[in-house]
């Protein structure tokens, strides 16, 4: 056999200790067009009329489908060793 077997790429990631410290979000909005997507990831305070986008991320549509796989598998992890998480927006609490 002539085939040759790809060589194992070891990639090391780097992250600057102000990326490393990450934001809060709790709102996403996705585009799209024919060759990529932007998600913006945006920080929207309770009761205030403006939010803010706090980071944008531009990919392809290829990279996208792979996040959302990757975050589906994640979910899943999660919810066995956590418990389902709720989709409710205002979850109520009873008080005794």
């Amino acid at each position: 056999m002539t085939e040759k077997k790809a060589k194992d790429v070891k990639l090391e990631i780097q992250i600057d200790d102000e990326t490393s410290q990450g934001v809060y979000i709790n709102l996403a909005a996705v585009n799209h067009n024919e060759a990529e997507f932007v998600i913006d990831f945006i920080f929207a305070q309770p009761q205030a009329p403006m939010a803010k986008v706090r980071s944008r991320v531009i990919t392809s549509p290829q990279h996208a489908k792979r996040l959302v796989a990757t975050l589906h598998d994640n979910l899943l992890r999660y919810e066995a060793q956590f418990g389902e998480i709720s989709m409710e927006q205002n979850p109520t609490k009873n008080i005794n």
